[in-house]
Formats: C-alpha cells, sequence, structure tokens
C-alpha cells in the first residue's frame, strides 16, 4: 500500500521545468531537435523533469534571454556566439571574419580551447551543454552583386547589435559603409523597407528567418562558420536530483551533436537552394586576395581592442597544427 502511495505520489507531482529561450521557430531544424531532447528528457525521468522552449524570440533576443538566466527568469538558452559571448566575450574569437572556413578546423579549434570555455563558462555560474551550429556565414545583398570589398562602398550592412566581429569587417571593407545594427527580430523589417541591403548570415539561418526573401545576390566568399550552443544555470541544475541532472546533461550532449550534424548538413542544402534562386557571385583568385587584405585588417582591428593577441595567436596555432 505504501509502495503504490510512493509510486502514485511520484507520478501526480508536478514536473520541474527547465525554461529555455531561443530565437529559432518550433519547426526549425533546431526546433525539431530539440523537441526531440525534450521528449528523452521526459521519458528517461519518468515525466519528473520537462523542458520549456520559448521559441521564436518571445523571451527577447539573445541578450535579454541571457540577461534572464543570470537574474533566474529563464534556465537557460539555446544561442548563438553573441549569446555565448555575453557569458565569455572570446567565444567571438570562433567568428573572427576569414580565420576558421571550414566545419573541421572549427571542430579542432574549439576542442583545443574546450578547457577555457569550460573554466570560464563555470566561473559565471553556467553549463555549457555543447556547441550547436548554425550554419557557414556568406554575403548576401539586395539590388547589387558584391564582388570586391569596394562595392560595400555606400551600402547598408544589418548587422547584429550586440556582434563585436562583423561591424569592424565591414568598416574594413570600404568607406561609406552605413551600418544599421539592430536585435534579430528587426533584420526582417529593415531588409523589408530597405532600410538594409547587406548582410552577413548562413544560407539555413537566411531561409528560417526569411531574410532569404528580402535578397537576390550572395557572394560565396566565406566569413566564417556561426556557432552556437546551448546553457544552463548551474543554479537550475541544482535543483535536479543528481539522477535528472546527469540525464539533462548527458541527451543534451547527444542533441548538441545531433544538432551540429543535421545544421551542417541542411546549411549545405539551404545554400544549394538559395543558389538557384538568387544571382550568385563565385570570387575569383584576384578577388579572393581583395577578401584577404580586408579579412586581415579586420584581425589587426580586433586583436587591437576586442581580443587578447595571446588567443587569437593560441586560434592560429591550432588551424595550423
Amino acid at each position: 500500500m505504501l509502495t503504490a502511495l510512493v509510486v502514485l505520489t511520484t507520478l501526480s507531482a508536478e514536473p520541474q521545468t527547465i525554461k529555455l529561450g531561443s530565437l529559432a521557430p518550433r519547426e526549425s531544424p533546431w526546433g525539431q531537435v530539440l523537441r526531440v531532447w525534450a521528449k528523452a528528457v521526459k521519458e528517461k525521468t519518468q515525466g519528473q523533469v520537462a523542458l520549456d522552449f520559448y521559441w521564436n524570440a518571445t523571451q527577447g533576443d539573445e541578450a535579454a534571454q541571457m540577461g534572464k538566466v543570470k537574474s533566474g527568469q529563464l534556465d537557460g538558452a539555446v544561442v548563438t556566439a553573441v549569446g555565448l559571448g555575453s557569458i565569455d566575450h572570446d567565444v567571438n574569437v570562433l567568428q573572427i571574419p576569414g580565420l576558421i572556413q571550414d566545419w573541421a578546423t572549427l571542430d579542432k579549434v574549439r576542442e583545443g580551447l574546450k578547457t577555457h570555455f569550460d573554466d570560464s563558462f563555470h566561473k559565471a555560474g553556467i553549463e555549457l551543454v555543447g556547441w550547436g551550429d548554425v550554419g557557414i556565414d556568406y554575403l548576401f545583398s539586395k539590388g547589387f552583386a558584391i564582388h570586391l570589398p569596394a562595392d560595400l562602398k555606400g551600402k547598408k550592412p544589418w548587422v547584429w547589435r550586440e556582434d563585436p566581429v562583423i561591424p569592424p569587417f565591414f568598416q574594413s571593407a570600404a568607406s561609406g559603409v552605413v551600418l544599421v545594427p539592430t536585435g534579430v527580430p528587426e533584420a526582417l523589417p529593415e531588409l523589408t523597407t530597405g532600410n538594409a541591403n547587406v548582410m552577413v548570415t548562413s544560407a539555413l539561418a537566411a531561409e528560417q528567418l526569411q531574410w532569404s526573401s528580402r535578397l537576390d545576390n550572395v557572394n560565396l566568399i566565406v566569413t566564417s562558420p556561426n556557432v552556437g550552443g546551448i546553457v544552463i544555470s548551474q543554479a537550475a541544475l541544482a535543483k535536479l536530483k543528481p539522477e535528472h541532472k546527469a540525464i539533462v546533461l548527458d541527451t543534451g550532449r547527444f542533441a548538441c551533436k545531433a544538432l551540429s550534424d543535421r545544421i551542417r548538413g541542411e546549411d549545405a542544402q539551404a545554400l544549394e537552394r538559395i543558389k538557384k534562386r538568387m544571382a550568385v557571385v563565385e570570387p575569383t583568385e584576384a578577388e579572393k586576395a581583395e577578401w584577404a587584405k580586408v579579412f586581415k585588417a579586420t584581425r589587426e582591428k580586433l586583436v587591437k581592442g576586442t581580443f587578447k593577441p595571446e588567443l587569437v595567436k593560441k586560434v592560429e596555432e591550432l588551424i595550423a597544427k
């Protein structure tokens, strides 16, 4: 009788809920993987722990979401490097334009910096559950093609307000560039009105956030990988039973691996779709050389004030291995 009562009490108790913010739409590839993660947590904890996602930036932009994680209004978030950078600014070194050109190199660099990032997030009271990528970033534009950096003169690039690396890239590319810094939810209106006519983003993100419907040109020079990850506050995890905390983290790491694998494949597919409906610039060797100069100038700017020179040197050494 007592055993039955304990079981009944366990089954009827309200689950402990982990609330996570996200910019991603619920039905996006990110949303689909995250909902599988939520299902796994529910099943493995027998309904005692629930993951509750807030989709489509309903909890604000990533800066707002991470602010809520720090204050306890949210337990965690699924964010890009901009959100992760609010915990450890050094995460953004992975997205310095022209530095990392492919996924294999990104994986190598992240593994080399694993201890650095794990320590910095732990000191902030945050668990970096795992990495989850967004895609490979290219230059997109509306109404004109971009062949050379000089083609950006007088243009109006949208930039994520909190992004420390892309604004210096555009400023290094050409004179007279007019940056349009906003949050992600405001990007589509800015493109729609023509107030912004250039952006750096991945093909998959452009499709999922409807930006591609307002763009008609893409330059296939790789700017950088667009990275992200899943974070949960240690305070929220501490409220769980040890076995439930282990389940959330173990399944979360599995979800991050599945997310990266899927997103990388879907981003490549999205780029092929975009190439069929947009004008495509395949940069020549001479054009690549001009962009390399911009990448170098951007890196020099970032080393002078944004990142410690030894950190950038460490990344360069990892790339060279």
